[in-house]
């Protein structure tokens, strides 16, 4: 008998087509808003939101086991950054931002750090590994803020003003989805911005300690606009994605992609379903270079780095990320929880690929 060649494998899953790709819906046993959302496997996930709530499986969400963070109750954990089944790392947004750390599945958390000073509101954070991390907040003073951990976590230190670009008048970030910043390899770090006259990205290559900034074309102009969610392949291909929250089912320029690690942006073909996108996510482990993209309009994925894209349905969904082509979730609003079900054409694991 002759091979099946990887060729011939890769037409069929073409011919399988998009009404393979959906999502199943899980019981997530919270109510609440859901925003943060980690994978770190096929069984084990993470996700994140208001009331101090988390919410985890270990068995690829057969099951979840929820939780209250203890003095946190008011909080807004709109992201949550996942090392495994024991260690994660939950982040409140706003006025009252901290940060908290367990390493036993949520039954204690560690206050790291908190933040009442007047102006902060921090949107987000990213860790390259388990002991370095940075997250960022709006203008404070004329300035934007950011702050990084080498120690897990136990201390964070301001990054000097002066090392980072001046904001333009009005411009911060979208706490959206937890994604309007991300890192890759072991120092690389990207931000995406809007409320400004234009939506930028800012970039760095040494964790956080410098920046630089670059304009995109995503349609920015109002404080309701911009760049809501950046995600990178590699430490030169990356995607960002965004719109106008307050017109989520309006139609405009809401992707653009780069080539060049950030220094540069151009428009890739618009999101379908049209409409506001809060959070985009690569698929690890794919012969095609495939994404998928969520927002209260509903979901849809690429498979050619952004410029086509296809709708998966219409329910409205805050935040998507995937550890590999057969471990991807959503979350939004009233605790939804749901997995990728199917197979996105084209999508096919690379040799020797494989979710963590």
């Amino acid at each position: 008998m002759k091979p099946v060649k990887a060729g011939f494998v890769f037409a069929i899953l073409l011919f399988v087509n998009a009404a393979l790709a959906q999502w199943k819906a899980q019981e997530s046993r919270v109510s609440v808003e859901l925003r943060g959302l980690s994978v770190v496997s096929r069984d084990v996930a993470w996700a994140s939101g208001t009331r101090g709530t988390y919410t985890r499986t270990t068995d690829g969400g057969k099951t979840w086991q929820s939780g209250v963070v203890q003095g946190a109750e008011s909080l807004d954990f709109r992201d949550v950054e996942a090392v495994d089944a024991y260690r994660a790392f939950l982040f409140s947004i706003g006025e009252q931002s901290r940060i908290y750390k367990t390493t036993d599945g949520g039954r204690h958390w560690t206050l790291q750090y908190s933040n009442t000073t007047a102006g902060v509101f921090f949107d987000a954070f990213a860790f390259w590994d388990a002991q370095n991390g940075v997250a960022f907040s709006d203008p404070v003073n004329g300035s934007f803020l950011i702050i990084t951990t080498s120690d897990g976590g136990k201390t964070w230190k301001e990054v000097p003003r002066e090392s980072m670009p001046p904001p333009l008048e009005g411009e911060a970030a979208f706490a959206a989805s937890g994604t309007c910043i991300t890192v890759q390899g072991t120092s690389n770090a990207w931000i995406g911005t809007g409320g400004g006259a234009k939506a930028r990205v800012l970039r760095s290559t040494d964790k956080g300690r410098t920046w630089a900034v670059a304009e995109t074309p995503i349609a920015a102009g109002s404080a309701s606009s911009g760049i809501f969610s950046i995600a990178f392949k590699d430490a030169k291909n990356g995607v960002a994605v965004g719109g106008d929250y307050r017109n989520p089912n309006q139609e405009s320029d809401n992707i653009a992609t780069t080539i060049d690690g950030g220094q540069t942006w151009r428009l890739a073909g618009r999101v379908q379903p049209a409409g506001y996108k809060s959070c985009v996510a690569y698929v690890p482990d794919t012969v095609a270079p495939t994404m998928v993209a969520v927002g209260l309009s509903g979901s849809g994925y690429s498979t050619d780095d952004g410029r086509t894209w296809t709708s998966i349905d219409t329910t409205g969904y805050n935040s998507v990320a995937f550890a590999g082509p057969d471990a991807g979730w959503a979350a939004g609003s009233g605790g939804r929880i749901a997995r990728f079900d199917g197979l996105l054409p084209g999508a096919i694991r690379r040799s020797g690929g494989g979710s963590r």
